[in-house]
């Protein structure tokens, strides 16, 4: 990758997985676009954190904007384009949780309705394709770009409240298979990382989360729980030219977590 190649696009950067990826880039010269949704409420706390990134940032830009939104993404992309100048982007990773954490059944709670599966589904796989197909008609993307999605072991798993989201992960997996395979003459490719149980803001959101890290701790050979910066790792090894053989797999970082 050439240095004016050197940025890479965040969906979802603001928290966990996304903000320890985008400071990951950021320690290696990276310009680094951050796509975000966050209350005003918690903006002061994010703002902090990204001016923090941005005094040793190639170029860092960000967005407190709805990914999802089809408008949206064109508008964010228009800025892009702006923003790069000759550049491209060489690694676009997908962190965006948004999901709904409901039980398919009980007797007190709200449960899982259909159009839950879809917004779930839209947020957390299909928007994934939404995006590439946007920077690969803007031409964003350069000869070796790498395309990185966040999965989970709820992905073939089965945990209460998690069945939408669990059904995205699988979704998503499917999807960047695909794009690894369509897109290859692009010289584009695309792998999940499979990140252990990492104590962040979303998982913290998941009923009985604490359950999940007591499991995940005893199941650990390292008996430590995965950290954001263990997966920022992954991701920019991914990044790297002697990568680039390694298209459509998803890759389990999580310490042996899910070997018992």
């Amino acid at each position: 990758m050439n240095k004016e190649d050197r940025w890479v696009l965040i969906i979802g950067g603001s928290s966990g997985l996304g903000l320890a990826t985008a400071r990951k880039f950021v320690s290696h010269g990276f310009g680094v676009v951050v796509v975000h949704r966050d209350r005003k409420t918690d903006m002061e706390k994010i703002q902090t954190q990204f001016d923090e990134i941005s005094q040793t940032a190639n170029g860092f830009y960000s967005f407190n904007a709805d990914a999802i939104n089809p408008q949206k993404r064109i508008e964010i992309t228009r800025k892009i384009i702006e923003f790069v100048g000759k550049g491209k982007i060489s690694a676009l990773v997908h962190s965006l949780a948004k999901g709904n954490l409901k039980p398919m059944y009980a007797e007190d709670a709200n449960t899982l309705v259909n159009q839950d599966f879809h917004l779930t589904m839209d947020a957390m796989a299909i928007n994934l394709y939404d995006w590439v197909k946007e920077l690969v008609g803007q031409n964003l993307f350069s000869r070796e770009a790498r395309i990185v999605a966040y999965t989970s072991e709820g992905n073939a798993k089965a945990w209460k409240n998690y069945a939408a989201v669990s059904a995205a992960k699988a979704a998503l997996e499917a999807i960047v298979r695909n794009v690894a395979l369509e897109f290859a003459h692009l010289g584009i490719t695309a792998n999940c990382i499979q990140a252990g149980v990492t104590d962040t803001k979303s998982l913290r959101m998941i009923p009985d989360s604490d359950v999940l890290k007591e499991q995940a701790l005893a199941r650990n050979p390292h008996k430590r729980l995965t950290t954001p910066e263990d997966v920022a790792n992954a991701a920019y090894l991914l990044a790297l030219p002697e990568a680039k053989w390694i298209t459509g797999t998803v890759i389990k970082v999580d310490g042996g977590e899910s070997l018992q």
